[in-house]
């Protein structure tokens, strides 16, 4: 005879396979936990969850699985008998998790028959309610909601229909892969190789080319902790694995993925990975994986310095602020500087399929507005570790700016003159992706170096190094729209640290040019200029532009906001949208960090003037970095003469791109007052768009002089002073 317990046992486990489909709408599993009272805490306290589990229960992002469904189904139909549902003739609407801000979509009208599922994930309009786990398949999309640019939600390519990354997380032993918009795939792979073969073959992710001669970005999974674990990986790379950037060669995951005859690139199995088998005719069969605990997303460029929170974050709201980047920019490939630069190559790239009207059959051909090859170097233009400066120098030798071009962004303060320190405040103001607007319409080499010598005529169209003697531009007293400028209180803008120039020096196309308009007479003594030009940071710009308005836009801070409006947006704008305000910094990221990569240097990865990886791609390109930062410097020095002109304005500092004037008041109102006229005071202009600016911070004076006596002078005041709260120390 059975025993009660064994009774009892093969009751609660028919009990438990009818709750797989008996659950409440998750609208409706929120209502009768407020309704009675409960907190998600105290849910799930009692069924030994967590308290995340619970939210995305009731938002319809996963659906809890055996044995914790039952007890689960078990409290929901008590609560239901004691709070029922009231009566209404209208279904209810979607629940938006709480965690995400968007409009809720509309749901299906009640007499539309479902749709049959079919083998392959469709983009759909997503039920109301959820369907149980048991059944669930790839074609299963959830409710949740998704706020996203109309290019993620229209046309549509099916090859990629579910979106270019995933989300791999392990919950309950199930692997799921979650997708943007809400969709969740059950994942049936069991190690890494399987991983990636389910990827090519089922999962359907991916992103369109976004030019017709470029190539469609291979899939993204994000995998998290839980899913490390339940592959086998490390939850952390050791000391040594961290130094090397990967894991041995005998790790057994490694050992899996050479088994099953997958191949990886020379970083090995890292933060980023990227496994792939041999193309099938044109089509690549790559998988990149994206290992979230290895710091593969690192939180100065993805996430909050100061609270890192990705880590944390669940994983449907995780793959929705990746898939927007990829959406608003490019796939991720990396780092934000990785992925900048893949973003130039992907809207220019170099090559294209040509047809031969000999032989009909098709050739590779090169585009006239692309990097198309790894060309010479210039030893002026190349950092200190380059190969090509052996023998030249001595190990720890300083070049002087006659024999480095040293177009760098500004880094100069001086002292407050006694009437700016009757001013009670200091505002900092800050260009808006100063790097990026400085690329908007620049004309750069697209070939290789050609050297002038004998004095060569400076020629504005030929961009390139110049080596010329600016040291008698003088600049104390310069006229403006008829105005006097007391130059002596603004840094040169042929220099980084401001110092007027002491000799000839090497100098980009930009700033010779700079002070040929200015009306100096420049007598270059050599030349290495690129006699192929074009914009071809152009498209990279607008990109990047588009997604950085369309963010902000998303946080409340519109182009159409001016004066104390557009300052009360951008104050609040963290807190109107958490998520929004991460892509923010991962846009103004992916703009600086990309520049910067046109000049990577070796950072220890070899010794010095020995070869190191970056000098084989096309993209390094040390005179185009020094374009970009020569017009962001004199374009900067630009506005502050017509700042000075209009209204008697001068900065005692500049870090970058962030500009500190003494103040009356501790508002950019007070500092950049409008015209009779009321218009913008000419120069710098408050707003949204790249090139204008935005509050910084203010500190007091008081608090200025105190720095200056504790540092002893040799810091930048502008670079301290980043918040808006002038009672907030170093603005730290």
């Amino acid at each position: 005879m059975p025993t009660e317990n064994e009774l009892f046992s093969a009751v609660d486990a028919l009990l438990e396979e009818v709750a797989q489909d008996d659950l409440p709408s998750p609208e409706e599993r929120k209502r009768l936990r407020e309704a009675a009272g409960l907190s998600q805490e105290q849910i799930a306290k009692a069924l030994k969850s967590r308290r995340e589990t619970i939210g995305n229960w009731e938002s319809g992002e996963t659906e809890p699985r055996p044995p914790k469904r039952a007890a689960y189904a078990r409290l929901l139909e008590g609560l239901a008998a004691r709070f029922p549902a009231p009566a209404t003739d209208v279904p209810p609407a979607p629940v938006v998790p709480e965690s995400f801000t968007g409009p809720a979509p509309v749901p299906a009208p009640a007499a539309e028959a479902p749709a049959a599922p079919t083998p392959h994930a469709a983009v759909r309009p997503a039920p109301a309610a959820k369907p149980s786990a048991s059944s669930r398949r790839p074609g299963a999309k959830k409710a949740v909601p998704k706020k996203t640019t109309a290019a993620a939600t229209t046309n549509v390519d099916p090859r990629f229909e579910n979106g270019p990354l995933a989300v791999i997380d392990c919950e309950d032993g199930q692997v799921s892969a979650y997708c943007v918009g809400g969709l969740v795939l059950d994942v049936p792979a069991m190690t890494i190789p399987a991983l990636v073969d389910w990827t090519l073959s089922e999962a359907r992710l991916g992103q369109a080319r976004l030019h017709r001669y470029g190539r469609d970005a291979d899939p993204i999974l994000v995998l998290t902790a839980s899913a490390l674990e339940r592959y086998g990986l490390p939850a952390a790379l050791s000391e040594e694995e961290r130094r090397a950037g990967r894991l041995p060669a005998g790790h057994k995951v490694v050992k899996q993925i050479e088994k099953a005859g997958l191949q990886m690139s020379q970083r090995g199995f890292g933060p980023w990975a990227r496994l792939y088998r041999d193309p099938e005719g044109s089509r690549r069969r790559c998988v990149q994986l994206c290992i979230l605990p290895w710091n593969a997303l690192d939180a100065r460029e993805w996430d909050k310095r100061d609270d890192p929170q990705l880590p944390t974050m669940h994983p449907a709201d995780l793959v929705q602020y990746l898939g927007l980047y990829a959406a608003r920019v490019i796939t991720p490939r990396g780092s934000t500087a990785t992925t900048g630069l893949e973003l130039m190559t992907a809207l220019r790239p170099p090559t294209r399929a040509q047809k031969d009207e000999a032989t009909g059959e098709f050739k590779q051909a090169y585009n006239d507005d692309a990097l198309t090859a790894k060309y010479d170097v210039v030893p002026c233009e190349v950092p200190d570790e380059h190969p090509i400066l052996k023998g030249k120098f001595a190990r720890h030798h300083l070049r002087t700016p006659a024999e480095m071009l040293m177009e760098e962004p500004y880094d100069w303060c001086r002292p407050l003159t006694d009437e700016e320190c009757a001013n009670p405040y200091l505002v900092v103001v800050d260009l808006n992706m100063s790097f990026a607007a400085a690329a908007n319409g620049l004309t750069v080499g697209l070939n290789g170096p050609t050297h002038l010598e004998n004095n060569p005529t400076f020629d504005p169209a030929l961009p390139g190094s110049w080596l010329v003697d600016l040291s008698h531009v003088d600049l104390s007293r310069v006229r403006i729209n008829g105005r006097t400028v007391d130059g002596s209180r603004l840094p040169s803008p042929f220099t980084p640290k401001g110092d007027r120039p002491e000799g000839p020096a090497w100098y980009a196309t930009p700033t010779v040019q700079y002070a040929v308009q200015l009306g100096f007479d420049v007598a270059p003594l050599e030349a290495y200029v690129r006699t192929q030009s074009g914009r071809y940071l152009d498209p990279w710009y607008k990109r990047l532009r588009d997604a950085y308005i369309a963010t902000m836009a998303d946080m409340g801070v519109t182009t159409d906001l001016q004066g104390q409006e557009f300052l009360d947006a951008m104050a609040r704008r963290k807190e109107v949208n958490p998520t929004m305000a991460l892509l923010e910094t991962a846009i103004k990221a992916t703009a600086k960090g990309a520049i910067g990569k046109l000049r990577q240097r070796s950072r220890g990865q070899v010794p010095y003037y020995e070869p190191y990886p970056a000098l084989e791609r096309w993209t390094w390109r040390p005179d185009i970095r020094a374009a970009v930062l020569a017009t962001q410097r004199v374009e900067l020095h630009r506005k502050l003469m017509k700042t000075a002109a209009a209204a008697d304005l001068y900065p005692v500092a500049i870090g970058t791109d962030a500009i500190a004037y003494p103040s009356p008041g501790p508002s950019p109102l007070d500092v950049l007052p409008p015209t009779v006229e009321g218009r913008p005071v000419p120069g710098f202009r408050l707003g949204v768009s790249p090139g204008m600016v935005k509050h910084q911070g203010t500190q007091t004076v008081l608090w200025a002089e105190a720095q200056f006596e504790e540092r002893g002078g040799v810091f930048n005041i502008a670079n301290l002073i980043k918040t808006a709260d002038p009672t907030a120390g170093d603005g730290e």
